[in-house]
């Protein structure tokens, strides 16, 4: 397990195994911390992983740049010859919102 620090109201801890991970991330993802996740997540799929989770149940906020940021690995894995899955769960209060006024409930595969 591998964790990252950045922002003091962001963290992220990763549980791996082989090419899937689970990645559990808390606080705000905001423009000073989505690049911390982006670095995280791009680590991961350059390693290898192709079954992904981000759970989101601790996270208070995300804004456009979080987004984009799960957007953008997102795109990566569908990109993938060998196939692939980002899954997203937890979604709950104001980041529930923001996934649903933006559409992108429907873009990525979430579960509760």
């Amino acid at each position: 397990m591998s964790g990252i620090e950045g922002s003091p109201a962001f963290a992220c801890t990763v549980e791996r195994d082989g090419t899937r991970a689970t990645v559990a991330a808390s606080g705000e993802i905001d423009l000073a911390s989505s690049p911390e996740l982006r670095r995280e997540l791009q680590a991961l799929l350059d390693d290898g992983v192709r079954r992904m989770v981000v759970d989101l149940g601790a996270v208070t906020f995300i804004d456009s740049s979080g987004l984009g940021v799960l957007v953008g690995a997102l795109k990566r894995i569908n990109e993938d010859r060998d196939g692939g899955s980002l899954e997203i769960r937890g979604l709950n209060g104001p980041v529930r919102k923001v996934f649903e006024i933006t559409g992108l409930h429907e873009t990525f595969v979430v579960r509760d």
